[in-house]
C-alpha cells in the first residue's frame, strides 16, 4: 500500500500535512508530487519536499489519491499528467481523497458528473456546473470518493479516507 499526494505551491498547509502524517501514522508510504521536483509551500509558509515530478508517477504503484486545496490545485489541474493520473484512479475505481479546491482537478479531469460531493462554497457553483451532486456537508462519500469542505473538516475527511483504505 502506497499514497499519493499531488499538490503544488500555496496548497492549503493543514489539508496537506494532516492525511500525510495521518497516513504515515499507519505505516503507508506517501510520495508528494507536483509538476517539478524541489520543494512546495504551503500559504502559512511549511514546505514540503517533491518526490516525484507528475510525468514520474506510475499511477499503479499508488493505492490512494489524496488532492489537497488551499490554491495550489489552481495549477495541478491544467497539467495533463495530473489529469491522466485523476482518470487512472478513478477508472479502477481506487479511492480518491479532495478537500477544499482539491475537487478542481477533478472537475477539470471530467469525473464528477453525477457524483455526490462537496468542497470549499467558492468552489460549489463550479462543481454543480460540471454535474456533480453538490451537497454542504463536512464529508461525503460516494464510492471511491471522500470529499470534504475545508480544514475544520480535516478529521472527518481523513476518518473517511482511512476506512476506504482499511476496506
Amino acid at each position: 500500500m502506497r499514497a499519493l499526494i499531488i499538490s503544488a505551491d500555496n496548497f492549503e498547509d493543514s489539508e496537506l500535512l494532516v492525511p500525510y502524517y495521518r497516513l504515515l501514522e499507519e505505516g503507508i508510504p506517501v510520495d508528494v508530487a507536483s509538476p517539478a521536483r524541489g520543494t512546495i509551500k504551503g500559504k502559512h509558509g511549511y514546505e514540503v519536499r517533491v518526490d516525484k515530478t507528475l510525468a514520474e508517477v506510475v499511477p499503479d504503484d499508488y493505492t490512494v489519491l489524496i488532492l489537497p486545496g488551499g490554491k495550489a490545485p489552481a495549477v495541478i489541474r491544467k497539467e495533463a499528467a495530473a489529469l491522466a493520473i485523476c482518470r487512472h484512479f478513478f477508472g479502477h475505481n481506487k479511492p480518491v481523497a479532495a478537500i477544499c479546491h482539491g475537487p478542481q482537478t477533478l472537475i477539470t479531469a471530467g469525473l464528477l458528473k453525477g457524483r455526490r460531493a462537496t468542497c470549499y462554497q467558492s468552489v460549489a457553483a463550479e462543481m454543480k456546473e460540471a454535474g456533480a451532486l453538490y451537497e454542504d456537508s463536512e464529508v461525503v462519500v460516494d464510492g471511491n470518493l471522500v470529499t470534504s469542505r475545508q480544514p475544520s473538516d480535516i478529521p472527518a475527511f481523513c476518518r473517511e479516507m482511512m476506512k476506504k483504505l482499511k476496506g
